[in-house]
């Protein structure tokens, strides 16, 4: 799965550290979202969503081969 975590995160201004103290996960959790090596839970997903005031599928994007 994509995702443009890092680029809604950097349009706000915010660090790694400050997003992932926002979201009570480390900054290692962030980097790794970012990076595509992590999928998030749904609902921290939605959490982060909710957080940048987007929809979900604004910040993760299926790919073909997640199905």
């Amino acid at each position: 799965m994509k995702n443009r975590l890092a680029e809604y995160r950097q349009l706000r201004g915010m660090s790694q550290q400050r997003l992932a103290d926002r979201l009570h996960v480390s900054r290692q959790t962030i980097i790794s979202i970012e990076k595509g090596k992590y999928n998030p839970s749904l609902p921290l997903g939605l959490i982060i969503a909710e957080l940048f005031d987007v929809e979900v599928t604004e910040i993760f994007i299926l790919e073909e081969t997640d199905y």
